[in-house]
C-alpha cells in the first residue's frame, strides 16, 4: 500500500517545492501597488525598462502652463529633474504660440514595471508629452481621461498630418536641446519632416529618435542623475535622418519580418527577484 502512494508523495513533494517560485509576485504588482513615493534622497535604480526610483515627486494635476492627463493611473510622478524639465518645457511651449502642455505617463510613485503599458517609464526620467496643443487648461479630472490626443502623421503612416506645424518642430528642437535629455522619441515621419525643415544647427536631430507609435505624443528621456542607474549607450554619431528615411521606405515596402528573439520578455513579465538589488530593498522584500 505504501509502495502505491510512494509516486503520489513524491509528486506532492515535488508540487511543494514549486510553490515559493510560483508564488513570488511580479513586480508590476508590487510596484504598481505603491501609491506614494518614499520622499528619500532622489535617485534611478537600474535601467529605463528594469529600474525603479527613489524620491519621485509628483508633478502637480494643474499648472499655470500645464494639465496631467489620466490622472487614474497616477503615473504624473517622476525624479525632481523630471518634473523641473517639464515645467520648463511648458512655459517654452507658451512662447511658441501654445497655451502649454498636455502632460500624458511620466513614472509611478516608486518607479518599476506598470501593471499596463510600457516597458520603460521604470526610472523616473521618462515622460509622454501630448502632440495636442491644449484646448483648454481647466479640464476636470473626467474630461482628462476621455479626451484624446491627435496624431501628427496622416492616415498611411508616410506623411504628416494637417495637425503638424512649424511650432511641433520647434517645441521638440527645445525639448532635444535641453543638456539633460538622453533621447527624444517620435514617429519617423515628424523626424524626417524636421530634416528637412531644419535650416539652423541640425545638433539637436541627433537625440530626435525615430520610434513607431509616437505619432499621438513624444517621448522625452532624461540621461542619468546618479550612479546605480543605467545609461543608454548614446545615439549613434550624425543627425539620424537617414535612419527615419529608411523607417519610410520600410512602411512602403516592408522587408522579411526578423525572426523573433526566443529570449526576450516583456518587463511586465519580471518577478521582484530578478530587479535590481536596490529595487527589491525599495520593495521591502
Amino acid at each position: 500500500m505504501i509502495r502505491r502512494f510512494k509516486p503520489v508523495l513524491a509528486a506532492l513533494a515535488l508540487a511543494l517545492l514549486a510553490v515559493p517560485a510560483q508564488a513570488e509576485p511580479l513586480a508590476k504588482d508590487v510596484f504598481g501597488a505603491f501609491r506614494q513615493s518614499n520622499g528619500g534622497p532622489a535617485g534611478a535604480f537600474g535601467g529605463y525598462s528594469r529600474g525603479c526610483a527613489t524620491g519621485n515627486v509628483q508633478l502637480p494635476e494643474t499648472g499655470p502652463t500645464w494639465q496631467a492627463m489620466r490622472l487614474s493611473r497616477n503615473r504624473n510622478w517622476g525624479n525632481p529633474q523630471l518634473v523641473d524639465f517639464l515645467v520648463g518645457l511648458s512655459r517654452t511651449a507658451t512662447q511658441l504660440g501654445w497655451p502649454g502642455l498636455y502632460i500624458g505617463d511620466m513614472s509611478q510613485p516608486m518607479g518599476g514595471p506598470m501593471l499596463t503599458g510600457h516597458a520603460s517609464h521604470q526610472t523616473g526620467l521618462d515622460a509622454d508629452i501630448w502632440m495636442l496643443p491644449p484646448r483648454s487648461l481647466s479640464l476636470t479630472r473626467a474630461q482628462r481621461e476621455n479626451i484624446s490626443s491627435q496624431s501628427v502623421v496622416a492616415k498611411g503612416g508616410l506623411a504628416p498630418s494637417p495637425l503638424w506645424s512649424a511650432s511641433h518642430h520647434a517645441l521638440l528642437r527645445a525639448a532635444a536641446s535641453d543638456p539633460r535629455v538622453e533621447r527624444v522619441f517620435v514617429d519617423p515621419v515628424a523626424k524626417l519632416v524636421m530634416c528637412q525643415n531644419e535650416r539652423g544647427n541640425r545638433a539637436y536631430l541627433r537625440k530626435i529618435r525615430p520610434l513607431g507609435g509616437h505619432d499621438y505624443h513624444f517621448h522625452v528621456r532624461l540621461a542619468c542623475t546618479n550612479r546605480g542607474c543605467e545609461d543608454q549607450a548614446p545615439p549613434p554619431p550624425g543627425d539620424g535622418c537617414e535612419e527615419a528615411a529608411q523607417w519610410i521606405r520600410n512602411r512602403i515596402d516592408p522587408p522579411p519580418p526578423a525572426p523573433a528573439d526566443p529570449n526576450y520578455r516583456h518587463p511586465r513579465s519580471y518577478r521582484l527577484s530578478e530587479m535590481p538589488r536596490t529595487c527589491q530593498a525599495l520593495a521591502g522584500r
